[in-house]
């Protein structure tokens, strides 16, 4: 048995960060869950992307630093923090960059394959999703800007449950 997270070995490190990628999620989960009990749905969604605002600059410029990214590294930087987001280790993501434009879909969602596996509609996170991915991106490169190609509640094909388009501009 381990006692110290120092002494753990490469594969048990791994197999703890996908705890802790687990429990953030469980725990935004229940954030989310008590304000919508507490008010509505529409002031849960407000919330929501409001700690997305300011939660997503945070996670970019650490991911930025820790990968030592360049200040204007564009959508190459950017396809590359993308895979270290911290529920990258949990969701199946796809991304291609072509003709001066980067895709990223998100393939499998944990959270909407749950909601799948219940019986229970797609999770309307479309509007936060247009918050947490612009700030990610135009913190990573402040020339990035973000539109998206499908998102719930929006329909959306089999191949993945959102899909978000970058570009440079200025």
């Amino acid at each position: 048995m381990e006692t110290d997270i120092n002494q753990l070995s490469r594969d048990r490190l791994f197999a703890l960060l996908e705890i802790f990628a687990k429990n953030w999620l469980a725990h935004d989960g229940l954030w989310f869950q008590a304000v919508e009990k507490a008010h509505d749905l529409d002031e849960a969604m407000k919330l929501d992307a409001h700690a997305w605002h300011r939660f997503s600059p945070i996670e970019a410029k650490r991911i930025k630093t820790f990968l030592d990214l360049p200040d204007q590294g564009g959508l190459e930087a950017l396809e590359i923090a993308l895979r270290f987001r911290l529920y990258a280790v949990l969701n199946k993501q796809h991304s291609e960059l072509a003709d001066g434009r980067l895709r990223f879909y998100m393939k499998d969602c944990r959270v909407q394959s749950a909601r799948k596996r219940k019986g229970l509609p797609d999770f309307p996170c479309k509007e936060v999703g247009k918050v947490e991915y612009s700030q990610f991106a135009a913190t990573i490169d402040p020339r990035i800007k973000t539109s998206c190609i499908a998102c719930p509640p929006d329909a959306h094909p089999e191949a993945y449950y959102c899909g978000w388009e970058f570009w440079l501009e200025g």
